[in-house]
């Protein structure tokens, strides 16, 4: 019997639909993939600021995990907004009889720079979740913030840092250049066996929101369909890219609006 590939997105909801849960699972579903869902927190967001944010106990979020796990195969984890140490306690307990692939996305401050991780939970995230990741895909000012480092602007920079989160115990790291400056956005993907190097065009688009959502959950979308690393990772960059060119054609909202997770249904 051929089975569906199924990946769960353990993260907070943005209630404008263009990161967090709503992103994940509208990624999953443009790449064919069974999205099940994990709630850490609710927020009150738009395209131009997070106005409120309610955190979920952590006895529920650990419930939630254990329900999908209880039940349902799934192929890979794509982790996001986790908020407090208490939250990434309950997930790090949660998955630790979960044996699969993790796709680990730091998200410390949204789009519109709306803090989204407590500064006492930088610690536990490093020391619970990093030796469980696969796969790390910090932006620029994650990474050093993880390192306690400025903020890499060289290739090289990028990858003595990337290197440096591996030995923090992530598999592998995808350090992303969104951040950077230049016409090429540049990603590395560092893992045991070498070194990918992932080049674009910058795109001029304000209509960024959820990028990092979204490139991490294509990732895990992309494992889940038993696609290897840097194949992995390859596939979800050039899908992403190709959302963030027509993300324009959406008109949603009024400050950074959300890629188009659709743009190969519908325009």
């Amino acid at each position: 019997m051929t089975t569906t590939p199924t990946a769960m997105t353990i993260a907070g909801s943005d209630s404008g639909g263009g990161a967090g849960i709503q992103a994940d699972l509208k990624t999953f579903s443009a790449l064919g993939v069974y999205g099940t869902s994990v709630l850490t927190a609710v927020t009150a967001q738009n395209t131009r600021a997070v106005t409120a944010v309610a955190g979920i106990a952590p006895d529920v979020i650990a419930a939630q995990i254990d329900a999908v796990l209880d039940d349902i195969a799934v192929d890979a984890v794509k982790i996001g907004m986790l908020g407090t140490p208490e939250v990434i306690a309950a997930v790090a307990s949660g998955l630790s009889r979960y044996a699969g692939p993790v796709v680990l996305d730091p998200v410390m401050v949204a789009k519109s720079g709306d803090a989204l991780l407590a500064g006492d939970a930088v610690a536990a995230l490093r020391e619970r979740l990093l030796p469980r990741a696969t796969l790390l895909t910090p932006n620029l000012p994650e990474a050093a913030r993880l390192l306690d480092l400025p903020q890499a602007s060289t290739p090289r920079e990028m990858e003595g840092q990337g290197r440096a989160l591996m030995k923090l115990g992530a598999e592998a790291v995808l350090m992303k250049g969104g951040h950077g400056a230049g016409a090429t956005c540049t990603d590395l993907l560092i893992h045991r066996d070498g070194m990918l190097r992932l080049d674009a065009p910058r795109i001029a688009t304000k209509n960024t929101h959820g990028t990092g959502c979204t490139l991490s959950s294509a990732i895990a979308a992309e494992l889940a369909k038993g696609a290897g690393l840097e194949d992995a990772v390859h596939t979800a960059h050039g899908w992403l890219h190709r959302a963030i060119v027509a993300a324009d054609g959406l008109h949603i909202g009024h400050g950074h609006g959300p890629v188009h997770h659709f743009h190969e249904v519908w325009r």
